[in-house]
């Protein structure tokens, strides 16, 4: 009698990594990792041997150093006596400002254009179409620049705003003013104010202080004694919080709202209760907290208080806004063009209005093809926002990769902060972007 057995199993051997297709495919990738790892170290100590050869060894502390120069434009306190590290942190708020500004007004202008590409108007299709046409096929440095030199020139100068029949007057209720040097727009204020709070103070904080012992204006030693510091305002915080809260119980609301159409098949009226969660409980804050509006003054040679948006800030968010939007435009007018007509002809039979079935029928279901060009274009107008050293602009790269670098002569660092500060901008608006995407898009079983 035969008895059948199963063949031993072979033991592990070195030569299995080359010659067995279950290891070979690993080993290579492991061998190409060590390969890339091993150039790319003895790329960086290369380079790090240079630099201690000539004189400049790789090192971030001129970060801590007062950087000596002011900016024009700043959402933080600022001043020559801060350190090379909050310059750079003003200008990278400076980019940020520029691509959501940028960003949220040529979504609606591409929005618009997009759908009146589309229109069977010949006229409004036509002018679209050139629009489109000439913004996209122009550089927008050009458009930069020459939108730039239009608000210089044909806006009024300051002093036109002066005497007793002047050439030149505020605008909306004398709150507005229109000047060449840039607009002025009312600031918030609060009389009740709950103060601010220091965060992260730098290196710097003592020269600030002692810059500020050496002045007599009072506005000069606030500023100056804060420069060293974040201050982060317990006013907007308080603000934020309830505004967040009561967005949330709205929420719940519609969620109840939702429920019950799914239960009986109608939908209750609940936007006057959504409107009002959200407007009593703010307003009681800012009522609370003394919330008054500071309106721009001429004294002396210009306008004094409100927001001053500079006019190189106006011209590189016009510019980025109108160049991006026609980008959009052809990406809103092709996500259309990809759904069903039959989907406009059913909401018409049903008797929908030609503007509700765009906007609750056809836009909703373009979205997904809308969405992933979207993000790319969100993507280069933040980094064609660097363009704004042409105008005067100090963002992230007229600051840190500017004049700190030309003063400290740190070209690596600055390059390598500026290329890390531009990428991580993109990874999280790509990550944002792309989960709303996989959110939104139809699931397949």
């Amino acid at each position: 009698m035969t008895t059948l057995t199963d063949p031993p199993k072979a033991s592990f051997r070195l030569s299995m990594l080359l010659y067995d297709t279950r290891y070979r495919s690993t080993t290579i990738q492991v061998i190409a990792l060590m390969g890339f790892m091993l150039g790319a170290a003895w790329l960086i100590n290369n380079v790090a041997v240079n630099l201690a050869a000539a004189g400049k060894p790789f090192t971030f502390g001129f970060l801590s150093d007062a950087s000596g120069y002011d900016i024009n434009q700043k959402l933080i306190e600022y001043n020559s006596q801060s350190s090379h590290l909050r310059a750079a942190v003003v200008g990278l708020l400076n980019t940020l400002l520029v691509a959501v500004m940028g960003c949220t007004l040529a979504t609606f202008l591409g929005v618009f254009i997009g759908v009146l590409r589309l229109s069977s108007n010949w006229v409004i299709s036509r002018l679209a179409a050139v629009y489109v046409e000439g913004f996209r096929n122009v550089p927008v440095l050009l458009w930069i620049v020459l939108i730039m030199a239009a608000t210089s020139h044909s806006a009024p100068q300051p002093k036109d705003f002066r005497g007793d029949n002047p050439s030149a007057t505020m605008k909306i209720f004398d709150s507005v003013a229109i000047t060449n040097r840039g607009v002025y727009f009312p600031e918030p204020l609060f009389s009740n104010s709950l103060g601010d709070v220091a965060m992260f103070p730098d290196s710097s904080t003592e020269a600030c202080e002692a810059y500020a012992a050496e002045s007599d204006d009072d506005k000069v030693i606030k500023l100056a004694k804060s420069c060293g510091s974040f201050q982060i305002s317990l006013d907007l915080i308080a603000i934020g919080s309830v505004f967040i809260a009561c967005l949330m119980i709205s929420k719940l609301v519609a969620n109840r709202a939702s429920q019950i159409q799914a239960q009986t098949g109608v939908r209750p009226t609940v936007w006057y209760l959504r409107l009002g969660i959200v407007a009593i409980p703010t307003i009681i804050t800012l009522w609370i907290l003394g919330f008054y509006l500071g309106y721009p003054e001429l004294k002396g040679f210009n306008f004094k208080g409100g927001i001053y948006m500079r006019s190189s800030l106006l011209a590189l968010w016009i510019a980025l806004s109108l160049y991006t939007a026609a980008f959009i435009a052809e990406i809103v007018r092709a996500g259309i063009m990809a759904i069903s007509k039959g989907q406009s002809e059913a909401a018409g039979a049903l008797g929908i209005r030609p503007g509700r079935t765009m906007s609750l029928v056809v836009l909703p279901q373009a979205m997904r093809v809308i969405f992933p060009p979207l993000i790319s274009q969100y993507l280069n107008l933040t980094k064609n926002s660097s363009l704004a050293i042409a105008v005067g602009y100090m963002d992230v790269t007229g600051t840190l990769g500017g004049i700190t670098l030309n003063q400290t002569g740190r070209e690596m660092e600055t390059i390598l902060l500026l290329m890390a500060c531009y990428l991580i901008i993109s990874l999280i608006v790509s990550t944002v972007m792309n989960a709303y995407n996989e959110r939104t898009k139809l699931k397949e079983r």
